[in-house]
């Protein structure tokens, strides 16, 4: 492309909220990131949503041709609708275009088109949703992957996981060396189906993670594992119940809080806390899971997805791209095969 500034495709036709929260966390992104902004969807109704005498610098409108509706089958939807959101802004990058593509819409339907427009990666069997958690460390985060893409897991795509997912942790997180953990119902090697156990014996014998045993449920969140890798199904319901968590324990927090002017005065008092309390418990502060394992920089957000989460959905892709994820964990692979021939 002509230009070194990050070009992020935005469906802005999808989630709940669209399109005005999809285009006001576009374009506080543009604002505050530095980076283009290619919003697909409707003209009419994108146009409707932008506030007045907007600056469209760096702000381009792509048409499309509806969204595929959550209630629809994600692969016959996108061959049927082959103008829709989503399908246009994968085509954008496929074609250069963009250097990344975010949608809150239909997650189904964003992996099957991933997956046809952008193809996988060599030596990547099965692309995985990858999440950030926060950890009882502070500052210290735990990338959980796969949160819902795999279902069904064999041994050899929980090694390519971990694989991706310290990549990710070391260039984007910031990891060092990455600890790897396998998600499992107890720490000794020999625990678990017959699956999980084969799983150990191939992270234990790759030389490009740091593989250090099993997790248990109560080690996700302990600080002690960098990534950590589980089928789609379980990832799925780590990801849902800990998301209600957190809004579960803000909930008491501020229920909890004393009323009337002592309450007040307290608030104000902790408001600082609180605040950082709320960005290291709320979904929303991460802005979504990155597909890894497409052959493009592709972020999942959540359904319900606001301004901020939308926001932090294209820093998170920004990073993604400014730290070349892609061609790092493609060399890895590369490294891989070179090794075992």
């Amino acid at each position: 492309m002509g230009s070194t500034c990050v070009r992020i495709a935005i469906d802005a036709m999808g989630g709940d909220r669209a399109p005005g929260e999809i285009v006001t966390g576009a374009l506080r992104a543009r604002e505050e990131l530095g980076v283009e902004i290619l919003l697909v969807g409707d003209p009419q109704q994108i146009e409707t949503v932008l506030p007045p005498k907007t600056n469209m610098a760096q702000i381009e409108i792509v048409p499309s041709e509806g969204a595929i509706e959550m209630e629809e089958e994600p692969l016959s939807a996108i061959r049927r609708k082959p103008k829709s959101s989503i399908n246009v802004a994968m085509d954008l990058v496929k074609q250069n275009r963009a250097d990344a593509v975010i949608s809150a819409g239909h997650s189904g339907a964003a992996m099957a088109s991933a997956l046809l427009r952008l193809g996988r990666l060599p030596g990547i069997d099965r692309p995985a949703i990858g999440a950030v958690f926060p950890t009882m460390v502070a500052s210290k985060q735990v990338l959980i992957l796969d949160v819902g893409a795999n279902v069904d897991c064999r041994p050899k795509f929980l090694e390519q996981f971990a694989v991706m997912g310290s990549v990710y942790s070391q260039y984007v997180l910031g990891i060092t060396e990455p600890k790897v953990g396998l998600l499992n119902i107890g720490e000794e090697d020999c625990k678990g189906n017959d699956a999980a156990v084969r799983a150990n014996q191939m992270l234990r014998e790759n030389p490009q993670i740091q593989f250090v045993g099993n997790a248990e449920g109560r080690d996700v969140l302990s600080g002690d594992f960098d990534v950590i890798v589980c089928d789609g199904f379980v990832g799925n319901v780590l990801l849902k119940f800990a998301e209600a968590v957190g809004e579960v324990m803000l909930q008491i927090i501020r229920e909890e809080l004393p009323q009337g002017i002592r309450g007040q005065i307290g608030t104000a008092i902790l408001k600082p806390n609180l605040r950082r309390i709320k960005q290291r418990m709320d979904h929303a502060e991460h802005g979504g899971a990155l597909l890894l394992g497409v052959d493009g920089i592709c972020i999942i957000g959540h359904g319900s997805s606001q301004a901020p989460s939308i926001f932090n959905a294209v820093r998170m892709a920004k990073e993604a791209v400014d730290n070349q994820v892609l061609d790092r964990i493609q060399s890895q692979y590369q490294s891989l095969q070179r090794e075992s021939s």
